[in-house]
């Protein structure tokens, strides 16, 4: 049987770089004063020994577990099936792993799920939560809430009138506790979509939703209303079908506007997946793409709209940055070593809204 192998340990590191146990601690935890050079020999007595700090003993010492949770508010089918929450979490990893820290997963089949995520928020094992795609009735807010963790959330909260309602306050506190979030700009870039569309001679602008639970839908919704009233006072309530940023939902949405408006000539899908299902519904219907009816989707997801046929011309918001940002505001405010109430409340107005641009391919 192999022998296991001693790892090295703090006396050794101390022994190699002729200091004290407690030097070499203050500098393997981070802390202040010990002088560079003596900082820079236990740097080097800790390469070259290889000694790797006990994490468990470590958190003892700074309270900080260099660990940080990601709770996605959607079954697991859905998370691997759809590419945005892939880009979203590429660009968390990035910049926890940049920080040394390390992402935990945490998914939510269904309600029960909420009280098992926030027992283990509770439970102190992670120094803060990103958490994203939230449905309006979905009690996670005030679930993270209690259990006092920092918390950054992907996409404008909708809590209320001001949307940095009382979520992230403490308990039993009112309104105008702000919260933290990361979005892109739902409202202005269908404004966009539906514009160019308009721009290129088109009369019957439909419009396929996202899922109306949540706010990046809503606010596309939005949008598109505003371009209609404004161009033509009105628009017509048939020309707007729900659905539920899928391909499956997307077809069906697509096949229901065909049935009632047979005369569309311009489909705005909420997401590009949407308009995936809507752009197979047209081609079996016999209706050239943009000829007949041109299409413009929402997020630019490249590995969905450059495969379509045709190619997608959609909104870009740069998924991968968002979670990019998500997890540099929440580590900002870690090390600010502020309250856990307070912690990564440091974005202007309690959010940041990040631009969009129309990127045209062949599809409108």
């Amino acid at each position: 049987m192999t022998e296991a192998v001693s790892r090295p340990t703090l006396e050794a590191v101390a022994a190699r770089a002729g200091v004290s146990r407690a030097t070499v601690s203050r500098v393997v935890n981070g802390g202040d004063g010990v002088r560079e050079p003596l900082a820079e020999r236990v740097r080097r007595a800790v390469e070259e020994l290889g000694y790797v700090p006990n994490q468990a003993a470590r958190s003892l010492v700074t309270r900080r577990h260099d660990a940080v949770a990601v709770v996605i508010a959607e079954p697991e089918s859905r998370v691997f099936a759809d590419p945005f929450f892939a880009l979203q979490l590429r660009g968390i990893s990035k910049e926890l792993t940049a920080h040394d820290n390390q992402l935990v997963l945490l998914l939510t089949e269904g309600r029960a799920d909420h009280a098992r995520v926030a027992r283990y928020l509770a439970g102190g094992h992670v120094d803060g939560a990103l958490v994203f795609s939230l449905h309006l009735d979905d009690p996670l807010p005030g679930l993270i809430r209690d259990a006092g963790v920092p918390t950054v959330f992907g996409g404008r909260p909708d809590w209320g009138d001001d949307p940095g309602a009382a979520v992230c306050g403490r308990a039993g506190e009112g309104p105008g506790h702000g919260v933290v979030y990361v979005d892109c700009d739902n409202r202005g870039g269908a404004h966009t979509a539906v514009r160019h569309l308009v721009g290129l001679g088109r009369r019957r602008v439909a419009h396929i939703t996202g899922a109306l639970d949540q706010t990046s839908a809503v606010d596309r919704l939005d949008g598109y209303r505003d371009v209609m009233a404004d161009v033509w006072g009105e628009d017509d309530p048939r020309l707007v079908v729900e659905s539920d940023f899928t391909p499956a939902g997307g077809e069906r949405a697509m096949r229901e506007l065909l049935g009632c408006c047979p005369d569309v000539d311009a489909v705005f899908a909420a997401n590009d997946l949407t308009a995936l299902g809507a752009l197979r519904v047209l081609r079996e219907s016999g209706r050239r793409v943009p000829e007949d009816v041109a299409v413009v989707g929402f997020d630019d997801m490249v590995p969905v709209a450059e495969q379509t046929d045709p190619p997608l011309t959609t909104v870009r918001q740069d998924i991968e940055e968002m979670g990019r940002l998500m997890a540099r505001l929440l580590l900002r405010g870690l090390s600010d070593g502020r309250d856990r109430e307070r912690t990564a409340a440091d974005a202007p107005g309690g959010g940041v809204i990040l631009p969009t641009t129309l990127i045209r391919r062949a599809s409108a």
